[in-house]
């Protein structure tokens, strides 16, 4: 009965959010959660967080980041309903919310074209869901691991509105290594979240800290060698989003001529942290990824 409960409210939510559209949606979501973050236990783990990243900075500026980090989560949440009209990136050139350099265009369509899977590392930051909904959006052929929510109504609900717009969905599960291996034998392009805590991988330096840290991509490219890129969104102002796809990352070897796991591990984690570094408001502070 208390999951039904909860299903009905976060249903409730979505109607109501939904009706907002989604610049007042993405504004109230973003108010909201200045106010009430703050309030929560995640808050002060998030201070702690921003303090031990950048020690240099004075208290007044940790809490500035981490006001930005609880308005990002707010407008992120908010979005959620909204991703569709949101990702309206136009290739010809129209302006609208997605501005994406012609750079990172021909990274992509190179990718769709070339017939071979690859991976994709991204995180927490900004909209991540954006990255995925652009692969789907512009035919290229896509799975994404995601977290699957402990209520079961609520899962349904959350994994029929990405269905429609971020390719095959893998649940973070046991067999999860599994079906993404399937994923690539069938030469899809397989995109994760790498800046989570993993309490099974190595340890790697992370924003000033050794943090646990997820070896599972860095496993597949050893598997399949297949190309690595870096996929991320940045949050802009007036409700709107830039999408950057780096370059193949030229992953450590080992003296076989493997990727080497752990070494690969750390240098993902590096460039993410340069994206942390890079707009530390936009992050999601409030984990615990050093315990």
């Amino acid at each position: 009965m208390r999951d039904a409960a909860v299903a009905a409210l976060v249903r409730g939510l979505f109607a109501l959010v939904g009706a907002l559209g989604p610049d007042r949606a993405g504004a109230l979501g973003g108010a909201v959660a200045r106010r009430v973050g703050p309030l929560v236990k995640a808050h002060r783990i998030a201070l702690e967080n921003v303090a031990a990243a950048f020690p240099e900075l004075s208290e007044a500026e940790h809490r500035r980041i981490v006001g930005e980090a609880w308005e990002n989560l707010g407008r992120t949440a908010a979005e959620y309903v909204h991703l569709e009209r949101i990702w309206d990136f136009d290739p010809d050139g129209a302006p609208g919310r997605i501005e994406v350099a012609p750079e990172a265009v021909a990274r992509f369509e190179a990718l769709r074209e070339d017939g071979k899977p690859a991976l994709f590392f991204a995180a927490h930051l900004a909209n991540w869901e954006l990255p995925a909904v652009a692969a789907a959006k512009h035919g290229l052929p896509s799975a994404v691991l995601y977290r699957t929510p402990n209520n079961k109504a609520v899962a349904a609900d959350i994994r029929a509105l990405r269905e429609g717009i971020m390719g095959r969905l893998i649940a973070a599960d046991v067999a999860a290594p599994v079906r993404m291996m399937e994923a690539l034998d069938e030469g899809l392009h397989v995109g994760m979240l790498i800046d989570q805590r993993f309490g099974r991988g190595p340890r790697v330096p992370f924003l000033g800290r050794p943090a646990a840290a997820n070896p599972l991509l860095a496993r597949l490219a050893r598997r399949f060698d297949c190309p690595v890129h870096g996929a991320r969104a940045i949050r802009l102002p007036g409700g709107r989003f830039r999408l950057e796809l780096t370059e193949a990352v030229e992953l450590p070897r080992d003296a076989r001529g493997r990727v080497d796991v752990e070494a690969a591990t750390a240098l993902l984690n590096r460039i993410v942290e340069g994206w942390v570094r890079e707009h530390p408001g936009q992050w999601l502070w409030m984990h615990r990824r050093w315990r």
